[in-house]
């Protein structure tokens, strides 16, 4: 079982998927959650250290709130912009359960994407993002104070 988003960063394409595919939706968190952007090409040095710059400056999650929609998170300010709704329905993985982040009709700029998650462990979900039916990404979501360990901000060799 994945144990933190290190881990995550690690996974290469295909491992990202089976351990999407046999997690399962968990509960529709609420509050914020603090985000890690794992890149297609996931498994490289590079990958991670993009994360990183990624984290620190530009996406830094998302907010559930409990009526059943979400806000992204930007920049250091935390600034909310990208409004979703949030429901649990099929992956288009699978078609098993996820939490499914629908942009479609909340948000002109973004109604092309849809983010699919599940819990992977205790506290932390890992995030499929869809572009116009494509797979184009993954992200990892933690809840704020969470005890699994976050990314290094600083690269090391056992970051890398």
């Amino acid at each position: 079982m994945v144990l933190d988003e290190v881990q995550l960063l690690k996974a290469g394409e295909q491992r990202l998927e089976d351990i999407f595919r046999t997690s399962p939706p968990g509960e529709i968190p609420r509050g914020p959650l603090e985000g890690t952007a794992i890149l297609p090409w996931a498994g490289s040095a590079g990958a991670r250290f993009v994360a990183v710059f990624v984290s620190l400056g530009v996406w830094r999650g998302k907010v559930f709130n409990p009526d059943g929609h979400l806000s992204n998170r930007f920049t250091p300010l935390d600034v909310l912009a990208f409004i979703a709704k949030v429901s649990v329905g099929p992956s288009r993985l699978d078609g098993k359960d996820c939490i499914v982040i629908d942009y479609s009709r909340t948000s002109l700029l973004a109604m092309g994407l849809r983010d699919e998650v599940r819990q992977v462990a205790p506290n932390l979900y890992l995030g499929l993002v869809w572009l116009f039916g494509h797979k184009v990404g993954w992200f990892s979501l933690r809840l704020q104070g969470a005890e699994t360990t976050k990314p290094a901000t600083h690269l090391d060799e056992t970051y890398l």
